[in-house]
């Protein structure tokens, strides 16, 4: 209803709001509970996303987790901010020193793409299930290295790009290019460009069946 009415000709994505609009220069992408499954087993990693795209492109976003009073901020070229301070990715340029997330291995529901993402398993330091949204906001602020994930709709993932690449990460589909609003929902997520295009290569064969 706020959009509506500060923004009357903005579109709107919402999971629970549908479409409306989406051919509209500015898009507002809204997930408001991203990992269901975490909020109704008690833990907090879910949160709420909120995303501006521009001709299809995410521009703005936001991650905030309510219970712990945590809000991430990101504009492309611009920057992020964890709660106001300013925040950046860490470098790792080694795939077996990296630590890597995924919110389940059950996201991976082909089998090449369950091939591909065993390969970057196999291939880490240290894997790490269950991060949700939250995930994205750790590796962020330099606690994580690297996100593979798959199966996701662009309420799951607009309002992530741009914090990712606002603290200077690289956020992009399995083949390396930019998220938008049509983007098939494979995701990775690196904060070093190193350990992005290491782990694209051992997802380039799922890749190229989506």
């Amino acid at each position: 209803e706020l959009i509506a009415a500060n923004f009357p000709d903005h579109g709107i994505l919402g999971e629970e709001h549908g479409r409306e609009r989406i051919e509209a220069e500015f898009v507002w992408v809204l997930d408001p509970i991203d990992g269901t499954k975490a909020f109704i087993t008690g833990r907090p990693l879910f949160g709420t996303l909120i995303a501006v795209a521009y001709q299809g492109r995410p521009l703005l976003g936001l991650i905030d987790q309510s219970v712990l009073q945590e809000r991430w901020v990101g504009h492309d070229g611009a920057g992020a901010a964890w709660n106001g301070r300013p925040i950046a990715v860490r470098p790792c340029p080694r795939l077996e020193d990296a630590v890597l997330f995924a919110t389940s291995p059950a996201m991976f529901g082909t089998e090449p793409e369950a091939r591909a993402f065993a390969r970057v398993q196999a291939s880490v330091r240290l894997p790490m299930f269950g991060g949700d949204c939250y995930a994205y906001g750790l590796l962020a602020m330099g606690f994580a290295d690297l996100i593979v994930e798959a199966s996701l709709q662009p309420y799951d993932f607009m309002a992530l790009a741009p914090v990712i690449a606002g603290a200077g990460g690289r956020i992009t589909d399995w083949r390396g290019r930019p998220l938008q609003l049509d983007s098939a929902g494979q995701v990775i997520a690196a904060g070093d460009p190193r350990i992005h295009d290491a782990a694209c290569g051992l997802l380039a064969e799922a890749a190229a069946s989506a």
